[in-house]
């Protein structure tokens, strides 16, 4: 265990600490889909280890890579946005958050921002979801206003966070979801992330009908 890092009072950690090369704000892609989709990490991207700090213990699930893969063909940009709250419990510190970070980018490639509440459920911080913080740090980054990013994630923190931001929300349920957390989500909710992107990217109904 590393020593218990001394917590910001405030906002997120932010990495990659330099803004994304220009082109990949909302203003910059063409076509149908929203302009960055922020995934939550973990039990969305990799699976669910309790206070991971360990690169080691990182395990990709099914379909991330080409989700991922898909979104940056079409120019959408992508993010993390995820509660540490090991941090706050002293578990591990940003050097191993950013680690576990650059083990995901290894075997999923790179994203544009990855914005991480280290603070813990009482802290009263404004990031931790469901506040809208995280949502708002990683939209800032990518230069993509929230109406027109996605947040998708495996709990209902995961869309009350992009509901409170004025994004849209998408719950990809794992065995952990509550009933009643999918049941809240209404239609924003998908077998799995593949299926998740592939219907963010479809052309609205009114637009393909407009085509005709």
């Amino acid at each position: 265990m590393s020593e218990r890092p001394t917590r910001p009072p405030g906002g997120p950690w932010l990495f990659p600490p330099a803004p994304p090369p220009a082109g990949r704000g909302a203003d910059e892609r063409h076509g149908p889909g929203p302009g960055a989709v922020l995934f939550d990490r973990d039990g969305t991207l990799v699976e669910d280890v309790p206070y991971n700090g360990d690169p080691a213990r990182v395990r990709v699930l099914p379909g991330a890579r080409a989700a991922l893969e898909l979104l940056r063909e079409r120019g959408v940009a992508t993010g993390v946005v995820s509660n540490q709250s090991g941090v706050a419990l002293g578990y591990f510190g940003r050097a191993e958050a950013e680690a576990v970070g650059a083990r995901i980018e290894e075997l999923l490639g790179p994203f544009g921002v990855w914005a991480v509440c280290p603070h813990g459920p009482a802290d009263g911080c404004g990031c931790r979801k469901p506040a809208p913080g995280l949502v708002l740090a990683a939209c800032r980054r990518l230069g993509v206003p929230p109406h027109r990013a996605v947040v998708v994630g495996d709990i209902g923190g995961d869309l009350a966070a992009a509901e409170a931001a004025g994004a849209r929300g998408v719950l990809v349920p794992t065995p952990a979801t509550r009933a009643e957390e999918v049941a809240a989500a209404g239609g924003a909710v998908a077998p799995d992330l593949l299926t998740a992107v592939r219907a963010l990217l479809a052309p609205a109904p009114a637009a393909a009908e407009g085509a005709r």
